[in-house]
């Protein structure tokens, strides 16, 4: 099975070692095929806080690490 990675922006560096990244993606509804807006938020590892709020950087789904952290900080992307 593939390792999932994915995309977002950084909303919030204040805890230690973990980062909120909120992934916005668009989909078409089942029925009516509208393009619709949808946001996941997810806790990412960052294990020298080296992000900052509004970096754009990719992540990668890992093992549990805590109780809500299931992903990893890989890269940035663009520094804000």
């Amino acid at each position: 099975m593939p390792i999932k990675e994915t995309v977002g922006t950084v909303i919030s560096n204040k805890m230690e070692k973990t980062i909120t990244v909120v992934v916005n993606k668009k989909i078409a509804h089942y029925k009516y095929n509208k393009i619709m807006a949808r946001t996941n938020k997810y806790y990412a590892h960052d294990e020298y806080n080296e992000c900052n709020i509004g970096d754009i950087v990719k992540i990668q789904e890992t093992r549990p690490i805590s109780k809500n952290k299931r992903w990893r900080f890989i890269s940035k992307l663009v520094k804000k």
